[in-house]
């Protein structure tokens, strides 16, 4: 009740403030240890219970769309994503080879498997966490949807035309050496989503999940966005770049980007 009044009745700027202090993105820490130290962490085993549970229903027909642990009765589709890899595939005679990078138990997949099951071929793999892994091997793993514990492993076993990073990158301890990893590897495109920028100087924060999707807390990054994108620059073009539709109470913006190698 008190979201829907404050949706109705404030300003997003005094919105993003009173949720703020409920939940949302605090503080500016010095290193990433120093906000582990204040987060409970995003590989604990209630969130892969959640997100298990909830993917589940999605794979079962029970639900229409999962994120986040949270299901949907009607799928919210992304379409800047589903546009990028539907240009990717025609470029490639409908193949497509996607390494989703931190791509929980196959949401995107999931998500979007009306107009990617079309695709002449179409190898879904996600790079995860050993625990959630383990999960989408056990439950979710079949001929379209592929689950590896590595970069390598997926690259050795399928041959890829675009990695997605869908809200995973603020997420990871050193993401520029995994950017450099990424770009390494020569990959056609890279697809950034949910990507948090500001003007000033790269910040940790503690994020705090609104306790009515799960209790968990974990670092993350926001990014200044004249860093983010000179970084892709030697290696790669930009194709075009997107909202993301996410509101903060840390003044920023939420973009996505598609990218081209050189």
């Amino acid at each position: 009740m008190l979201k829907k009044v404050i949706k109705d009745f404030l300003p997003p700027v005094f919105s993003r403030l009173i949720t703020g202090l409920f939940y949302g993105w605090h503080g500016n820490y010095s290193s990433w240890d120093r906000a582990i130290r204040k987060s409970s962490g995003y590989d604990s085993q209630l969130i892969i219970d959640k997100v298990k549970e909830s993917s589940l229903k999605v794979k079962m027909g029970i639900a229409q769309y999962e994120r986040d642990s949270v299901i949907f009765s009607e799928v919210q589709y992304n379409f800047p994503i589903l546009a990028s890899l539907l240009w990717v595939a025609s470029g490639n005679n409908g193949k497509l080879g996607v390494l989703d990078f931190g791509g929980s138990l196959g949401s995107c997949y999931f998500q979007n498997k009306l107009f990617i099951n079309s695709f002449a071929e179409i190898k879904w793999c996600v790079v995860e966490q050993p625990n959630f892994v383990k999960v989408g091997l056990e439950s979710f793993s079949d001929e379209k949807l592929k689950f590896y514990s590595s970069i390598e492993e997926c690259l050795n076993e399928n041959h890829i035309q675009i990695i997605l990073l869908s809200s995973v990158i603020p997420y990871i301890e050193k993401p520029y050496e995994l950017l450099e990893n990424l770009k390494s590897k020569k990959i056609n495109f890279i697809l950034f989503d949910k990507t948090p920028l500001i003007k000033g100087k790269d910040r940790i924060t503690v994020q705090k999940v609104n306790p009515a999707i799960y209790n968990a807390s974990y670092p993350s990054w926001f990014f200044n966005k004249g860093k983010f994108m000179n970084f892709m620059k030697p290696e790669y073009d930009l194709v075009f770049e997107f909202d993301s539709h996410i509101m903060a109470n840390v003044r920023s913006e939420f973009k996505g980007f598609l990218y081209k190698l050189k």
